[in-house]
């Protein structure tokens, strides 16, 4: 179906969402029409975050908002749709569109198997009536459900459309774009060169893939690293967990901007805690580059100046490898909680590859490296 007539039928001025790869035809489609600093269009945080955005615009204006995300975003509505929307409690209507990652029968990454099993159960428990939008449906199916819910929305409940593959089309180019010259996959290859045997966690996406094929390539040991395949936004707080109980480790946390946004609350425990042996590097470019490209407001902020607030001891950012090299080398023997931000490109190779391992090898291998730590 063509993304442009879906829109127009759902008939809404306000979206917020967290982009996913198989909602890309929406979001560029959005990104086209709105830009990328809009108060009709913004992308969120974190899923929860867009549920009380769209809240909020639903009491300032009597209007029904709609809101996107990848189905495994659907851990970070429940507490606000459970709480907040429903209509033993607020009775706020909304319009979901869930990108279905892991549907079953449908080979996709681990981290989204089980996630795509509960999908539709989820929307189930939480009262929220479904359609499931494939490649053959057309635009009068979604009228016809539209029309369906028109009752559910006018008593304050939520509905959604579950989008699988394929499912929505947009023939436009967007260029998502920055003016930074590094790659993340040039800069996690410096990071490996200074980090010898330490101890590393990467956030999901593009960087734990590329992590793990520059050790292939460099014929390391994957046993080091523990690659966070799901759980958006959490690296860090497992660094952290590491950190806390092998004091005498140093522990690398690459982290990206988009997951660092998703939770940044951890940040906050983290400094708090103030492990000596910890680096958090957030390679930042600006986007959500993993799922497609949309922009995040990770170059709005001042990421050091936040860590610094939240306790990190030493914090500074680089736009080039001769000092991304300089500042690797003295953390590598300094001995205080850091943070190191990376500017970075867009962009990863299109060959780029995913482990040819499992999680419950990786996991397995890692801990047996930890035990052989302090």
């Amino acid at each position: 179906m063509d993304v442009q007539k879906f829109v127009e039928n759902l008939n809404a001025d306000f979206y917020c969402g967290v982009p996913d790869s198989l909602l890309k035809a929406l979001c560029n489609y959005l990104y086209e029409v709105y830009g990328k600093d809009s108060a009709k269009h913004i992308v969120a945080a974190n899923e929860g975050n867009c549920v009380a955005l769209a809240a909020g615009y639903h009491m300032a204006t009597g209007k029904i908002p709609v809101v996107y995300l990848q189905n495994s975003g659907e851990g970070n509505i429940i507490n606000p749709v459970a709480s907040l929307l429903n209509d033993k409690v607020y009775a706020i209507p909304m319009i979901f569109v869930i990108g279905w990652r892991g549907e079953p029968g449908v080979h996709d990454e681990p981290q989204h198997k089980f996630q795509g099993e509960i999908t539709l159960k989820l929307l189930e428990d939480l009262d929220i009536a479904y359609l499931v939008i494939d490649k053959s449906t057309d635009v009068a199916e979604i009228r016809e459900n539209l029309d369906k819910w028109k009752d559910n929305l006018a008593k304050g409940k939520q509905v959604a459309f579950v989008v699988k593959k394929g499912a929505l089309e947009y023939n436009e180019k967007v260029k998502y774009e920055n003016p930074y010259k590094m790659t993340r996959e040039q800069v996690i290859k410096h990071i490996t060169e200074v980090t010898a045997e330490d101890i590393i966690i990467s956030t999901t996406g593009k960087a734990s893939r590329e992590l793990f094929e520059i050790r292939e390539a460099e014929k390391q040991s994957h046993k080091y690293d523990f690659l966070t395949v799901g759980s958006m936004g959490h690296s860090s707080s497992i660094a952290l967990g590491i950190a806390l109980n092998k004091p005498a480790s140093k522990i690398w946390c690459i982290d990206g901007d988009g997951a660092m946004l998703m939770h940044m609350g951890s940040m906050a425990v983290i400094g708090a805690h103030c492990p000596k042996n910890l680096v958090h590097i957030v390679i930042n470019n600006g986007s959500h580059e993993t799922v497609g490209g949309m922009p995040t407001v990770a170059n709005k902020i001042d990421i050091p100046a936040i860590a610094l607030a939240c306790g990190y001891k030493y914090t500074v950012k680089v736009d080039n490898f001769d000092d991304l090299d300089k500042q690797l080398k003295f953390l590598k023997q300094n001995n205080c909680l850091s943070l190191l931000e990376v500017k970075c490109s867009l962009g990863a190779r299109a060959d780029l590859g995913r482990p040819t391992t499992t999680a419950l090898q990786n996991k397995t291998n890692f801990m047996n490296y930890l035990s052989e730590k302090k």
